[in-house]
């Protein structure tokens, strides 16, 4: 079954003082843990955010939506970017960070076992008392029949669409399809996936998930690896690292072909886990033609600290015989290092004559990328 998730993080967090998806906690936003344990069980995740928002980049996401004026409009704006192929939707609120991968995967083994929906829940440990509008006591609920209901919930793709064709408004998802009839069961919730609704919520939410010791918040590497031809364009220019080698035969490639800041950009993109570089700013596109290859590091850059980490450095070995790199090589590593926002060095290493890149027939740069998480946060 394809299943799609619809992550809502189109709330202004008045309670909390500001919008509070966009907080860092154990080194990552809290809307990144939601996408990231959504992204766990699905072939795609849909990202509802406030519409001032939109066009910014968000990481591990499909696609990006503005949100309306309502949680119910919001899932109805990110239900419309959901593929109609999608079998299984799960909704989930950018305010829980603390979802587990397994708690996704429990609501979704219950709809493919043919709920009308799944809901995760907690018992809940207060006495509740329903009670009239002067206050006085009208009622005394059984607790053993109640649950706290938390997200995400899972449905057929067809009963939540169906739920939610004639606009109408609950507080939750699983409401509007038991409204309609369905059958809508619970699983198992998870008593550390709290809300985060006021400022103090965020450190228990910040102890869990840095208890968690998950991937997501130790140091990371990725390698990083670009290979061009010579060009037998002379208009062409050479440019390694940002910096021009005058008199040297350039490379073909749609940008400027520049090896060394391609192989950086690709190892911080690896580290950080998102797309290549080919698809950030794709070879297809007339924009990025003839593009400084030091900018797209910049923007790179930027990419990774939006999805949470902070580049901490990259080593880069250029392989070639010619020119030699030596007299360019501060320049370089100034350049890039300004563009990455971190510390960039290069080497130049000979191929002793062997190979295409022997015979000079173009270069190639290998690159290694240490990121560490935003905000000092180490394991």
């Amino acid at each position: 079954m394809s299943v799609w998730s619809i992550v809502v993080a189109a709330g202004q967090g008045s309670r909390f003082g500001g919008p509070k998806q966009y907080e860092v906690l154990a080194g990552r936003r809290m809307l990144d843990w939601a996408v990231a344990a959504a992204r766990s069980v699905s072939d795609g995740v849909v990202v509802v955010v406030d519409p001032r928002r939109l066009g910014s980049p968000e990481p591990l996401t499909d696609a990006v939506v503005a949100g309306g004026a309502t949680r119910s409009a919001s899932v109805r704006a990110g239900l419309a970017a959901v593929p109609a192929s999608a079998e299984v939707v799960v909704v989930h609120d950018a305010a829980r960070p603390c979802a587990s991968p397994s708690l996704f995967a429990s609501v979704v083994a219950a709809v493919r076992r043919g709920a009308d929906a799944a809901v995760p829940g907690v018992p809940v440990a207060d006495t509740v008392k329903r009670v009239d509008a002067g206050g006085a006591v009208t009622e005394t609920l059984d607790r053993s029949t109640l649950v706290a209901v938390q997200t995400p919930q899972a449905f057929p793709a067809t009963s939540l669409r169906r739920a939610h064709a004639g606009e109408a408004e609950a507080t939750d998802d699983a409401g509007l399809v038991e409204a309609a009839g369905g059958r809508v069961v619970v699983v198992a919730g998870e008593g550390t996936n709290a809300k985060v609704t006021e400022p103090a919520d965020l450190v228990a939410a910040e102890a869990h998930l840095g208890a968690r010791g998950g991937i997501l918040r130790r140091s990371r590497v990725g390698l990083g690896f670009d290979v061009h031809t010579r060009s037998e364009d002379p208009s062409r220019v050479l440019v390694l690292g940002g910096v021009v080698f005058e008199g040297e035969p350039g490379l073909d490639g749609h940008s400027d072909a520049d090896v060394v800041a391609h192989a950086a950009a690709e190892a911080l993109l690896g580290a950080a886990g998102l797309d290549d570089l080919g698809s950030q700013f794709p070879d297809t596109d007339p924009d990025w033609r003839g593009a400084d290859s030091i900018s797209l590091l910049t923007q790179v850059g930027e990419l990774v600290r939006e999805a949470g980490w902070e580049p901490a450095n990259v080593d880069c070995s250029v392989v070639l015989d010619s020119p030699r790199l030596a007299p360019r090589r501060q320049a370089m590593q100034e350049r890039l290092s300004a563009a990455a926002g971190t510390a960039v060095t290069v080497r130049g290493r000979r191929t002793e004559g062997l190979g295409a890149l022997g015979r000079g027939e173009g270069l190639a740069c290998w690159a290694v990328a240490l990121i560490e998480p935003a905000g000092g946060a180490r394991t």
